[in-house]
């Protein structure tokens, strides 16, 4: 299964919530209609559509996700919780969280495109893992930090959870911690 390029409100249509997908909100005509349409689901579509989730959300392919999976299975924990941990720990969810972009794959397109320094180097891969004490900054260049105050000014603030730290006049996040269990839905 490659990357999802189609519509998107198709997706949150169905799988309901995603916030990371897109920053627009589907319409309440949409919403009643799913509501009424809703029938048992067995076992099998339940984790079917949990998994679904997570590839759309996240942006990932199968292989990402097996590998995840492998690495979760090594450690200690709720399988679950730990996977979660792991995914909100790639590079473009910060950025997401942070609010340096509206939305996870606008987050991937920006570490992409070299826009981003974690620790003062360039990161150009969306899935790398940060640590805690990682220092997030825009790089030096007026376009890079143009599109980054675009997407601060531009999104709503929510409230940051509390591994992470903002200073938006500086461009820079921080990682102070792993991310809590209890923060992680």
């Amino acid at each position: 299964m490659s990357r999802y390029r189609g519509p998107r409100f198709k997706k949150i249509r169905r799988l309901g919530s995603l916030p990371g997908l897109t920053s627009k909100r589907p319409t309440v005509k949409s919403e009643l209609r799913n509501q009424s349409h809703s029938s048992k689901k067995s076992q099998y579509h339940i984790r079917l559509e949990e998994k679904q989730k997570l590839h759309f959300h996240y942006g990932l392919i199968e292989r990402q996700l097996l590998k995840y999976v492998c690495i979760v299975g090594k450690a200690k924990g709720s399988i679950g919780q730990v996977l979660l941990q792991l995914l909100e720990m790639r590079l473009d969810n910060i950025l997401f969280r942070l609010g340096m972009a509206a939305t996870i794959p606008q987050a991937r397109q920006l570490v992409n495109h070299k826009h981003v320094l974690v620790n003062g180097h360039i990161v150009d891969i969306p899935s790398y893992r940060c640590k805690p004490q990682d220092i997030i900054i825009a790089k030096d260049e007026q376009k890079s930090k143009t599109l980054i105050q675009n997407y601060l000014d531009s999104a709503p603030r929510e409230k940051l959870p509390n591994h992470l730290t903002l200073h938006p006049f500086q461009y820079k996040g921080l990682i102070n911690q792993i991310i809590d269990n209890k923060w992680v839905g």
